[in-house]
C-alpha cells in the first residue's frame, strides 16, 4: 500500500494556533502570520473564477435583508482552527450568506449552529456558538475545511469547482499532519477527502470507505475516517439528523480519540 502524503507526523516546529480573529488591526501581521502556517494561500482572482469563485463573489452582491450593512467576504473561504489538531472535519462549501458574508468556515448560518454547538459540548471550541471571524472562538485539537472553497449557486459545486479546489483541500492534510481522525459532512465531502488525500486512487473501488452515517473505517495508516450526515436544514428540519444522532457521531469521535495520545506541544 502507497503511503498517502501527510499520513506521518512531520517534523516541524510546533506553530501557534491561529484563533480565526480578524487580520487587521493590532496584531495583524501576527495572525496572518500564523495563518499562513496552517492555511494554504487564497487562490488568485483568476484562479477563484475558474474554480467557479464568480458565484461567491455573486452572492456577496445579492444579499439577504438582513445581512444589508454586512460587507460580505465574497471570496474562497480558507480552513480555520488548530494546526496540531487530531480531529479534521470536512465540509461541502461556504454556505451563501453564512461563511461566504463571515469569512470563517460554518460560521453565520445553521449548519454552523449544530456544529459549534456540539464542538463546545465535546470540548473542541471554546463558544457555543460561532458568529463573526472576530468574535474570540478558537478550536481546540480540531481543525475545519471543506471541500469547495467559495460559495457555490444553490448550495452545489459543480465536479469542476470541486477538481480545481481539491489541492487546497489536499495541502490542508499535508499540513495537519497529527490528524487522527477525520470527520466528512456528507457524501461529496466524504469522497472529496478521500480524493485530496490519496486513497481514492491507492484502494480499489470496493476496498473504499462508504458513506453511510455513523460509518467508521479505519485506513491503512491508522486514521479513522467517520461519516456523517451534513446538518443542513434539509437534514435537520426533516429529522433526516436529529440531536442524538449527530451526537453520537460525536461520541464516537471523542471515544476514537481516547484510544490515541496527543502529541506534546
Amino acid at each position: 500500500m502507497a503511503r498517502v502524503p501527510g499520513s506521518e507526523p512531520a517534523a516541524r516546529p510546533a506553530p501557534e494556533r491561529w484563533s480565526g480573529q480578524h487580520l487587521h488591526g493590532a496584531g495583524g501581521r501576527r495572525h496572518a502570520d500564523r495563518r499562513r502556517r496552517c492555511s494554504p494561500p487564497d487562490p488568485p482572482l483568476a484562479a477563484r473564477r475558474r474554480a467557479g469563485g464568480r458565484g461567491g463573489d455573486r452572492l456577496a452582491r445579492d444579499k439577504k435583508r438582513e445581512f444589508l450593512d454586512w460587507t460580505y467576504w465574497g471570496k474562497p473561504v480558507p480552513g480555520f482552527g488548530d494546526p496540531r489538531a487530531r480531529l479534521l472535519v470536512v465540509g461541502l462549501a461556504p454556505a451563501a450568506h453564512g461563511a461566504n458574508r463571515t469569512g470563517r468556515m460554518f460560521t453565520g448560518d445553521s449548519s454552523g449552529d449544530w456544529l459549534y454547538a456540539a464542538l463546545h459540548r465535546y470540548g473542541f471550541a471554546s463558544r457555543a456558538q460561532s458568529v463573526s471571524r472576530d468574535d474570540g472562538l478558537t478550536l481546540e485539537d480540531c481543525y475545519i475545511t471543506a471541500a469547495a472553497r467559495c460559495a457555490p449557486p444553490d448550495n452545489k459545486p459543480s465536479r469542476g469547482e470541486l477538481e480545481r479546489c481539491r489541492p487546497y483541500l489536499a495541502a490542508d492534510i499535508r499540513l495537519l499532519s497529527h490528524v487522527r481522525v477525520v470527520l466528512t459532512l456528507g457524501r461529496i465531502a466524504h469522497d472529496n477527502w478521500l480524493k485530496a488525500a490519496g486513497w481514492w486512487a491507492t484502494l480499489e473501488p470496493r476496498d473504499r470507505p462508504i458513506f453511510a452515517h455513523g460509518a467508521v473505517t479505519t485506513l491503512p495508516n491508522g486514521v479513522a475516517l467517520v461519516a456523517s450526515y451534513h446538518p443542513s436544514r434539509q437534514n435537520t428540519n426533516t429529522g433526516k439528523l436529529t440531536r442524538a444522532m449527530w451526537h453520537g457521531v460525536f461520541d464516537r469521535v471523542r471515544r476514537l480519540l481516547a484510544t490515541g495520545r496527543r502529541t506534546p506541544r
